[in-house]
């Protein structure tokens, strides 16, 4: 009698003593068939666990099973992910089967072991992302990466980008903000600084795609007297100065993440419009690293359009551009960019181009996109909004639609978002 109750679980083999000692008790009557199994089940341990994964002691399915010794099952075990399947697969199973040629497939690594953070991926449904892992008044501390200016010298202002190394257990998702504690006390209230609430430019994964960083993208805050044209030291942002002075190794002191609104949809057949201003495109930066840069299953399975508009006051103003394009390349046809350059680009009046002369010469794919179940995300300067409004108002009106009613329909069905300070 054949021994049955053999199982390879887990990181072991077992081997049902019970039903071993029942079947093939070790006397003469035992058959010429049993024998050799039996003296391999008592040299793998006689149903101790001894026998590690990947052990073939007890059966070995290259030379005993259907793979007829090729190897393969020893290489995909031993390369995993790397496994390469041959140009030329055949099949020894029988005569039946043919010679069957294959092109090579090559497997790569993707980033995954951050997917839970706000989505069960048991059954694939959406899940609230990681919230406040530390709140503003028990702040804890980041680490200063590095930081550069990445703007043109001739445009106006100083953007930086600023890459921090977060503690353990710190993780956010795309879209987030974090909150800002600068040293000191204010010094007018004698008290600690307010925390300040900048938008996360990278991905839950960070620069380094390790999950443990995070990036910002700041406008240093600063005054000019009108009548000097001098800057005045004492009403310069005290957060933002802080930020784009800091050197590697400074330390920071952060709380958050939070923030519901400005995520990505769940469904990867959405289009997504996204429109900002200035270092409003920090969470579109996120967003687009995700679905055109990195090696994730959200920007593999993604079959919609990104629709990016984004104003800046001079072409040399303009944020990652360097990015944008590769991530245009990337894409494939599924990222669509426009820029408005205020200062340099003209609108159907004669006037500066702004973000919403972009939606009015572009109105009827803007509502098409929308009726279609587009998610429309804004992010800036508050400024920005009451003239997109009134675009937006003005190009429904001449549809026939009472923007009213439309704007609220969007909001019921979740599809505006709107992050500005």
């Amino acid at each position: 009698m054949k021994v049955t109750n053999t199982y390879a679980y887990g990181m072991f083999t077992y081997v049902n003593l019970a039903a071993y000692t029942n079947a093939l008790p070790l006397t003469k009557t035992s058959s010429n068939t049993d024998a050799p199994f039996a003296a391999r089940v008592k040299g793998a341990g006689g149903g101790i666990p001894v026998v590690e994964s990947g052990d073939c002691r007890l059966f070995d399915p290259e030379e005993e099973g259907k793979l007829q010794g090729t190897g393969q099952l020893f290489d995909r075990i031993h390369n995993r992910h790397a496994y390469q399947l041959p140009v030329s697969v055949s099949s020894n199973i029988d005569n039946n089967f043919a010679v069957v040629d294959v092109d090579a497939v090559e497997l790569e690594d993707a980033q995954h072991w951050l997917e839970h953070l706000d989505s069960d991926l048991m059954t694939g449904t959406r899940t609230d992302p990681p919230l406040n892992f530390a709140k503003p008044q028990q702040p804890v501390t980041a680490t200063v990466l590095g930081q550069a200016r990445i703007i043109g010298e001739d445009a106006p202002g100083d953007i930086r980008h600023i890459v921090m190394k977060l503690p353990p257990g710190f993780h956010y998702v795309e879209g987030q903000s974090l909150s800002v504690i600068p040293p000191g006390v204010d010094s007018k209230s004698g008290k600690k600084h307010k925390p300040r609430l900048y938008s996360i430019a990278s991905t839950r994964y960070g620069d380094l795609l390790d999950g443990k960083t995070v990036s910002l993208c700041v406008r240093r805050a600063e005054y000019y007297d009108p009548v000097t044209n001098l800057r005045e030291e004492a009403k310069k942002g005290v957060c933002s100065n802080f930020l784009c002075d800091a050197e590697a190794g400074d330390q920071v002191q952060v709380a958050g993440p939070v923030g519901k609104t400005m995520r990505l949809p769940h469904d990867c057949n959405t289009d997504v419009i996204m429109v900002a201003t200035g270092t409003g495109i920090a969470p579109f930066r996120g967003f687009l690293h995700r679905l055109f840069m990195e090696k994730t299953v959200a920007g593999h399975m993604f079959d919609a359009t990104a629709w990016l508009i984004l104003g800046v006051p001079v072409t040399s103003g303009l944020l990652y551009p360097e990015e944008i394009n590769v991530m245009e390349r990337n894409a494939q046809g599924k990222l669509k960019v426009d820029y408005a350059i205020s200062r340099e680009m003209k609108n159907a009046a004669g006037g500066k181009y702004y973000v919403q002369d972009v939606i009015c010469e572009n109105a009827d794919e803007v509502f098409r996109r929308l009726d279609d179940g587009a998610h429309m995300f804004f992010c800036g300067l508050k400024g920005m909004m009451p003239g997109i409004l009134e675009a937006l108002e003005q190009v429904a009106k001449d549809r026939g639609i009472v923007w009213e009613d439309k704007l609220k329909e969007l909001k019921a069905n979740g599809q505006w978002h709107v992050e500005v300070y």
